[in-house]
Protein backbone atom coordinates (compact mmCIF):
# COMPACT_ATOMS: atom_id res chain seq x y z
CA UNK A 1 0.00 0.00 0.00
CA UNK A 2 1.56 3.35 -0.78
CA UNK A 3 1.96 5.47 2.27
CA UNK A 4 0.61 8.81 0.31
CA UNK A 5 -2.51 7.05 1.60
CA UNK A 6 -1.91 7.53 5.03
CA UNK A 7 -3.29 4.07 6.71
CA UNK A 8 -3.58 3.91 10.12
CA UNK A 9 -2.58 -0.14 10.97
CA UNK A 10 -1.66 0.63 14.38
CA UNK A 11 -4.05 3.10 16.38
CA UNK A 12 -7.22 2.08 15.33
CA UNK A 13 -8.40 -2.13 14.78
CA UNK A 14 -11.53 -3.79 14.99
CA UNK A 15 -12.20 -7.53 16.24
CA UNK A 16 -15.43 -7.61 14.84
CA UNK A 17 -14.99 -9.66 11.80
CA UNK A 18 -15.06 -13.54 10.91
CA UNK A 19 -12.83 -16.52 11.08
CA UNK A 20 -11.21 -18.32 9.44
CA UNK A 21 -9.27 -15.87 6.80
CA UNK A 22 -11.27 -16.29 3.35
CA UNK A 23 -9.07 -16.24 -0.12
CA UNK A 24 -8.05 -13.43 -2.24
CA UNK A 25 -10.61 -14.73 -4.94
CA UNK A 26 -13.85 -14.66 -2.46
CA UNK A 27 -13.59 -10.90 -2.70
CA UNK A 28 -15.80 -9.90 -5.57
CA UNK A 29 -17.22 -6.37 -4.48
CA UNK A 30 -16.17 -3.42 -3.02
CA UNK A 31 -19.40 -1.73 -0.52
CA UNK A 32 -19.54 1.65 -0.28
CA UNK A 33 -21.27 3.43 2.87
CA UNK A 34 -21.70 6.53 4.64
CA UNK A 35 -20.95 6.45 8.49
CA UNK A 36 -24.70 8.57 9.07
CA UNK A 37 -23.24 9.37 12.58
CA UNK A 38 -23.08 12.81 14.27
CA UNK A 39 -19.17 12.99 15.20
CA UNK A 40 -16.96 10.96 13.39
CA UNK A 41 -14.87 9.91 16.59
CA UNK A 42 -17.89 7.73 17.69
CA UNK A 43 -18.45 6.62 14.58
CA UNK A 44 -14.73 4.88 14.66
CA UNK A 45 -15.42 3.79 18.09
CA UNK A 46 -18.77 1.60 17.21
CA UNK A 47 -17.15 0.36 14.01
CA UNK A 48 -14.22 -1.02 16.76
CA UNK A 49 -16.64 -1.90 19.32
CA UNK A 50 -17.14 -5.49 19.73
CA UNK A 51 -20.67 -4.78 21.31
CA UNK A 52 -22.07 -2.60 18.54
CA UNK A 53 -21.54 -5.97 16.19
CA UNK A 54 -20.50 -3.65 13.24
CA UNK A 55 -17.46 -2.88 11.06
CA UNK A 56 -15.50 -2.18 7.98
CA UNK A 57 -12.11 -2.82 6.52
CA UNK A 58 -11.24 1.05 5.79
CA UNK A 59 -12.60 4.12 7.28
CA UNK A 60 -11.83 7.64 5.37
CA UNK A 61 -12.08 10.68 7.75
CA UNK A 62 -13.26 14.02 6.74
CA UNK A 63 -9.37 14.61 6.49
CA UNK A 64 -8.82 12.55 3.99
CA UNK A 65 -6.81 9.71 6.37
CA UNK A 66 -7.53 6.21 6.03
CA UNK A 67 -7.34 3.62 9.03
CA UNK A 68 -7.83 0.09 8.15
CA UNK A 69 -10.21 -1.45 10.63
CA UNK A 70 -9.83 -4.69 9.60
CA UNK A 71 -7.66 -6.98 7.44
CA UNK A 72 -8.80 -7.46 3.86
CA UNK A 73 -8.96 -11.26 4.11
CA UNK A 74 -11.23 -11.42 7.12
CA UNK A 75 -14.98 -10.76 6.67
CA UNK A 76 -16.05 -7.12 7.88
CA UNK A 77 -19.69 -6.53 9.51
CA UNK A 78 -20.95 -4.13 7.03
CA UNK A 79 -23.43 -5.10 4.48
CA UNK A 80 -25.97 -7.01 6.62
CA UNK A 81 -28.69 -8.02 5.02
CA UNK A 82 -28.17 -7.67 1.17
CA UNK A 83 -28.11 -9.05 -1.99
CA UNK A 84 -26.95 -8.41 -5.46
CA UNK A 85 -27.03 -10.62 -8.72
CA UNK A 86 -27.09 -14.19 -7.68
CA UNK A 87 -25.56 -12.99 -4.41
CA UNK A 88 -27.25 -12.88 -0.57
CA UNK A 89 -25.35 -11.63 2.29
CA UNK A 90 -22.66 -9.77 0.81
CA UNK A 91 -20.19 -9.71 3.75
CA UNK A 92 -18.68 -12.87 2.64
CA UNK A 93 -17.64 -11.73 -0.69
CA UNK A 94 -16.93 -8.15 -0.30
CA UNK A 95 -14.48 -5.45 1.20
CA UNK A 96 -16.44 -2.78 3.16
CA UNK A 97 -15.17 1.33 3.18
CA UNK A 98 -17.18 3.89 5.31
CA UNK A 99 -16.52 7.50 4.42
CA UNK A 100 -17.12 10.10 7.62
CA UNK A 101 -20.47 11.52 6.74
CA UNK A 102 -23.53 12.52 9.06
CA UNK A 103 -25.95 11.48 6.70
CA UNK A 104 -29.38 12.05 5.95
CA UNK A 105 -30.55 11.64 9.52
CA UNK A 106 -28.00 14.27 11.02
CA UNK A 107 -27.24 16.95 8.30
CA UNK A 108 -25.91 15.36 4.65
CA UNK A 109 -23.46 16.99 3.62
CA UNK A 110 -20.98 16.81 0.20
CA UNK A 111 -18.38 14.65 1.03
CA UNK A 112 -14.84 16.61 1.01
CA UNK A 113 -12.73 16.63 -1.89
CA UNK A 114 -9.86 14.81 0.62
CA UNK A 115 -11.93 11.98 1.12
CA UNK A 116 -13.00 11.67 -2.56
CA UNK A 117 -9.26 11.58 -3.44
CA UNK A 118 -8.04 9.03 -0.94
CA UNK A 119 -11.35 7.07 -1.83
CA UNK A 120 -10.16 7.14 -5.52
CA UNK A 121 -6.28 5.96 -4.66
CA UNK A 122 -7.76 3.27 -2.19
CA UNK A 123 -10.15 1.66 -5.12
CA UNK A 124 -7.65 1.63 -7.58
CA UNK A 125 -5.91 -0.33 -5.30
CA UNK A 126 -7.89 -3.17 -3.97
CA UNK A 127 -9.45 -3.26 -7.55
CA UNK A 128 -6.09 -4.04 -9.30
CA UNK A 129 -5.31 -6.06 -5.85
CA UNK A 130 -8.23 -8.14 -6.15
CA UNK A 131 -9.36 -7.91 -9.66
CA UNK A 132 -12.85 -6.44 -8.63
CA UNK A 133 -14.82 -5.42 -11.38
CA UNK A 134 -15.63 -1.98 -11.72
CA UNK A 135 -19.69 -2.71 -11.97
CA UNK A 136 -19.02 -4.35 -8.70
CA UNK A 137 -18.22 -1.18 -6.95
CA UNK A 138 -21.03 -0.39 -5.37
CA UNK A 139 -23.13 1.25 -2.79
CA UNK A 140 -25.04 0.37 0.36
CA UNK A 141 -28.23 1.15 -1.03
CA UNK A 142 -27.76 -0.85 -4.13
CA UNK A 143 -27.56 -3.66 -2.27
CA UNK A 144 -29.93 -3.37 0.71
CA UNK A 145 -32.31 -0.69 -0.61
CA UNK A 146 -35.14 -1.42 1.22
CA UNK A 147 -33.36 -0.04 4.24
CA UNK A 148 -30.15 2.11 3.32
CA UNK A 149 -29.84 5.23 1.59
CA UNK A 150 -25.93 5.75 1.51
CA UNK A 151 -23.67 6.77 0.23
CA UNK A 152 -26.76 9.06 -1.08
CA UNK A 153 -27.44 11.34 -3.56
CA UNK A 154 -24.12 13.47 -2.95
CA UNK A 155 -21.89 10.97 -3.23
CA UNK A 156 -19.73 11.67 -6.91
CA UNK A 157 -20.35 8.22 -8.76
CA UNK A 158 -20.11 10.08 -11.95
CA UNK A 159 -16.03 11.29 -10.63
CA UNK A 160 -15.67 7.66 -9.88
CA UNK A 161 -16.57 6.34 -13.19
CA UNK A 162 -14.61 8.87 -14.96
CA UNK A 163 -11.73 6.83 -13.01
CA UNK A 164 -13.39 3.36 -13.82
CA UNK A 165 -13.91 2.24 -10.73
CA UNK A 166 -17.88 2.22 -11.16
CA UNK A 167 -20.80 1.33 -13.89
CA UNK A 168 -22.12 4.63 -15.14
CA UNK A 169 -24.27 5.82 -18.36
CA UNK A 170 -22.89 7.26 -21.55
CA UNK A 171 -26.14 9.84 -21.65
CA UNK A 172 -25.19 13.51 -21.81
CA UNK A 173 -27.46 15.32 -20.35
CA UNK A 174 -28.69 17.36 -23.05
CA UNK A 175 -30.08 14.09 -24.04
CA UNK A 176 -31.75 13.14 -21.18
CA UNK A 177 -32.72 16.16 -19.45
CA UNK A 178 -36.12 16.57 -21.21
CA UNK A 179 -37.36 13.00 -20.56
CA UNK A 180 -37.74 14.29 -17.20
CA UNK A 181 -41.03 14.17 -15.19
CA UNK A 182 -42.63 12.12 -18.23
CA UNK A 183 -45.01 9.41 -17.96
CA UNK A 184 -44.20 6.17 -18.43
CA UNK A 185 -46.84 3.24 -19.40
CA UNK A 186 -47.13 0.13 -17.65
CA UNK A 187 -44.82 -1.79 -20.41
CA UNK A 188 -42.48 0.64 -19.79
CA UNK A 189 -42.56 -0.02 -16.25
CA UNK A 190 -41.82 -3.55 -16.43
CA UNK A 191 -38.87 -3.08 -18.25
CA UNK A 192 -37.58 -0.45 -16.18
CA UNK A 193 -37.66 -3.45 -13.89
CA UNK A 194 -35.89 -6.23 -15.76
CA UNK A 195 -33.51 -3.60 -16.66
CA UNK A 196 -32.20 -2.94 -13.05
CA UNK A 197 -32.30 -6.87 -12.36
CA UNK A 198 -29.96 -7.05 -15.53
CA UNK A 199 -28.08 -4.68 -13.49
CA UNK A 200 -27.65 -6.27 -11.18
CA UNK A 201 -30.49 -5.26 -8.29
CA UNK A 202 -32.15 -8.43 -6.68
CA UNK A 203 -35.30 -9.38 -5.28
CA UNK A 204 -36.97 -7.54 -7.63
CA UNK A 205 -39.94 -9.09 -7.91
CA UNK A 206 -40.62 -9.75 -4.04
CA UNK A 207 -39.51 -6.28 -3.12
CA UNK A 208 -42.63 -4.96 -1.24
CA UNK A 209 -41.82 -1.61 -1.35
CA UNK A 210 -40.61 -1.08 -5.06
CA UNK A 211 -40.11 3.14 -4.06
CA UNK A 212 -37.35 2.38 -2.22
CA UNK A 213 -35.89 0.74 -4.89
CA UNK A 214 -36.49 3.28 -7.59
CA UNK A 215 -34.36 5.96 -5.03
CA UNK A 216 -32.03 3.79 -4.59
CA UNK A 217 -31.06 3.95 -8.09
CA UNK A 218 -31.82 7.27 -8.43
CA UNK A 219 -29.41 8.54 -5.91
CA UNK A 220 -26.42 6.48 -7.87
CA UNK A 221 -27.86 7.45 -11.49
CA UNK A 222 -30.31 10.63 -11.08
CA UNK A 223 -29.27 12.48 -8.31
CA UNK A 224 -30.72 15.78 -8.30
CA UNK A 225 -34.32 14.47 -8.31
CA UNK A 226 -34.88 11.75 -5.69
CA UNK A 227 -38.91 10.87 -5.74
CA UNK A 228 -39.32 6.96 -6.36
CA UNK A 229 -41.09 7.86 -9.75
CA UNK A 230 -40.20 6.29 -12.94
CA UNK A 231 -40.21 8.67 -15.75
CA UNK A 232 -38.65 8.66 -19.71
CA UNK A 233 -35.39 9.81 -18.30
CA UNK A 234 -35.05 6.66 -15.65
CA UNK A 235 -35.89 4.45 -17.96
CA UNK A 236 -33.09 5.55 -20.52
CA UNK A 237 -30.96 5.64 -18.38
CA UNK A 238 -31.89 2.43 -17.30
CA UNK A 239 -31.54 0.90 -21.32
CA UNK A 240 -28.26 2.37 -21.42
CA UNK A 241 -26.77 0.98 -18.52
CA UNK A 242 -28.02 -2.46 -19.72
CA UNK A 243 -26.03 -1.63 -23.61
CA UNK A 244 -22.67 -1.04 -21.74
Amino acid sequence: MSSKLAINLTRYYSINFDLPKRSKKKIIFIILHYTGMKKESDAIERLCNYKSKVSSHYFIKNSGKILNLVPDLYVAWHAGKSNWMKYKSLNKFSIGIEISNPGHDYGYKKFTSKQIFSLIKLLKYLKKKYNVKKQNILGHSDIAPKRKKDPGEKFPWQKLANQNLCKWHNLSRNKIKNKRNLKINAYEKKIFFKNLNKIGYSNIDRLKYKNNLVKAFQRKFRQNLINGKIDKECLLISNNLVKL
